[in-house]
């Protein structure tokens, strides 16, 4: 079975959230952060398997610039960080939604495990 489509998207800008809303009313938001450090691109989850992924840290400020829908199937997301490259179809979104509490409590040991935050580096600079 495919997963739902959403009917709505909508940014939460201040809260730093993404919320999708559906045909049956019910809504769900994910956070920037998490949908950062699990992007689909090759760039994150690497092009030869769960080993050769790369681990994201520093990602706990980081935003969307931008939305962009891919056909019927998917959307773009464009961070402020610069990363825009990996989409995320619907059926990506509804597993990332299905699995956050295990996906976030496996990042978080992840980083633990390296040394490493999800605070942001030295200074930040975005361009403008």
């Amino acid at each position: 079975m495919s997963a739902p489509i959403p009917t709505k998207i909508h940014y939460h800008k201040q809260a730093r959230e993404l919320e999708l809303g559906y045909a049956d009313g019910t809504s769900q938001r994910l956070s920037v952060e998490y949908l950062r450090v699990f992007s689909p691109s090759a760039e994150v989850r690497g092009h030869g398997g769960p080993e050769s992924a790369t681990l994201q840290v520093g990602k706990k400020d980081v935003g969307l610039a931008n939305i962009s829908r891919v056909g019927r199937y998917a959307i773009k997301l464009h961070f402020d960080d610069g990363h825009d490259s990996g989409l995320y179809s619907w059926d990506y979104l509804h597993d990332l939604i299905q699995h956050r509490d295990a996906n976030w409590a496996d990042y978080l040991k992840r980083l633990e495990e390296a040394g490493a935050s999800r605070e942001p580096m030295g200074i930040e600079i975005k361009q403008l």
